[in-house]
This record gives C-alpha cells, structure tokens and sequence, in this order.
C-alpha cells in the first residue's frame, strides 16, 4: 500500500528522511520539527493507514510489521533506495521493525518513545483508549473555540506532556482533529495487542531512543524496556518530557537528527 505524503526541502540534499506518526495521529504531528529539518534534508512525512490523509481499506493488516511494509512500498514508489527515519509512539515501533527487516533500506532511526518495548504485551487497550478518542471526536465540532483557552488545551494535553501550556493553539487543534478523525486508530490498537518488538537489528543501522521522564502513555515502569532495543541503541531520557518530544523539545529532536546523519 503507498501512503499519503508530503515532501519538504530539497531533493538534491543528501538521503532522505522519512517521519512516521503515532497511533491516532498524522502528518501534521512534526510540523514543528519540519521547517528547520527542510533546511538540511528532502523530508517527507508520510500517513500510515487510517490517518490523515491516507484511506483504510477494508481488512487491511495494521500490525506494526505491515505498517513497515507500506512505509518501504512508499519508498520504493518514490525510488528512495536508503533513507533516515523518524518515528514516535507506534511510528518508532514501525522504523524498527523495517530496519529489522530490511537494514540496507535504512540509515539510521531516532526512536521518539517508540512503542513495543514493553515485557507484557497488552491482550486488551488502554482502559482510556475509548474515552480518548470518543472525547476527540465529541469535541471536533467545538474544539475550534475551546482550544483557544488554557482550560481546552488542559482537558486534551494535560496527560500528555508537563509542557501543555507551551503547546500552540495551532498543534492543540490539528492533534484533536487528526485523533478524532483517525478511523485506523482501533484497528491499530487491536493489531499490536499481544505483540511486542522483538526482532533484532544490524549495528550497521545507528539508532537512538528518546523517552521523556513524564511519559503517561508508554511510562517507564512497563513500557520502556531496554532489553529490547537494539543492543548498540542510544538510550536517551529527556527532562519536564512527555509522549511527544518533537513538541517539548523541537531544537533537541533537530539536533539528535543531526547527530545521527552527520
């Protein structure tokens, strides 16, 4: 399956790098990273299947490991031989699994609280997972107005990150809007239960993990399991950091870019 993209920068600009989403989420989750990525690098930011732009065709397979498939089919659909990825939450689990796969495609990952590190597969969802994006959806039709106030962007971000109150009206809208309208969003969620990341990974693809220390959704105490990483991995833990680095800490994700492609 070729998913939606979009490209930023310049093509002539060295390998590419490739953003991969989370679960419930979209493209539009790296628009702060973007404009200072473009200045160095062809990006492009893909939706996985059910998000943003990208259909969900009936059946279609959402396990992590097909969800590499279809980033490596977009690749080869815009003849990207190798690339750098970037991917948070159930994106990083997704970079792993095609560098587990097919390293020679892959030239580095930077895992941003990538998703399947965890002992324990989960056998059913988060016990919020409903309530969250039932949420999103019954606010879509009024987020426009709410999130224009502190007590809006409180009420959808306030579990997500200690640093909400930094987060733009901009972000706040696109996010409730990209969960609320994310019809793989389930799907997903049912095809990673009783999976986990368990594949192993050359050393010659580089690899760094970002966690924040006020990580809600993948907490340190079940799901950051280090001895499931890859064994050369960079193992990172960021400070006043939730489930979305790339919005806490913009300049750092840049610069953790930089360090691996240089």
């Amino acid at each position: 399956m070729i998913l939606n993209y979009k490209e930023y920068g310049s093509a002539n600009s060295g390998l590419p790098l490739i953003l991969i989403h989370g679960m419930g989420s979209a493209a539009t989750a790296w628009q702060l990273v973007v404009p200072e990525l473009a200045k160095s690098y062809r990006v492009i930011t893909v939706d996985l299947p059910g998000h943003g732009q990208t259909q969900l065709p009936a059946g279609l397979d959402m396990s992590p490991k097909s969800l590499a498939e279809y980033v490596l089919e977009t690749m080869d659909s815009l003849n990207i031989d190798k690339a750098h990825l970037v991917g948070n939450s159930l994106g990083g689990w997704t970079a792993l699994e095609l560098a587990a796969m097919k390293p020679e495609r892959v030239a580095s990952i930077l895992g941003l609280a990538p998703a399947g590190l965890w002992l324990a597969p989960f056998n059913v969802r988060y016990p919020g997972t409903a309530i969250a994006r039932n949420l999103a959806s019954s606010l879509k039709v009024v987020s426009p107005f709410g999130l224009k106030y502190e007590w809006g962007r409180k009420i959808g971000f306030a579990d997500v990150s200690p640093q909400w109150r930094k987060y733009s009206y901009q972000l706040c809208l696109d996010a409730t809007l990209a969960l609320a309208n994310a019809a793989g969003y389930f799907p997903a969620w049912d095809a990673l239960l009783k999976k986990r990341f368990d594949e192993q990974v050359s050393e010659s693809v580089p690899v760094t993990i970002v966690f924040g220390d006020s990580d809600k959704t993948l907490p340190a105490s079940s799901c950051q399991e280090r001895s499931l990483a890859p064994v050369h991995a960079t193992w990172l833990n960021w400070e006043s950091c939730g489930h979305a680095p790339m919005w806490d800490y913009p300049e750092r994700v840049v610069a953790e870019v930089a360090n691996l492609t240089k």
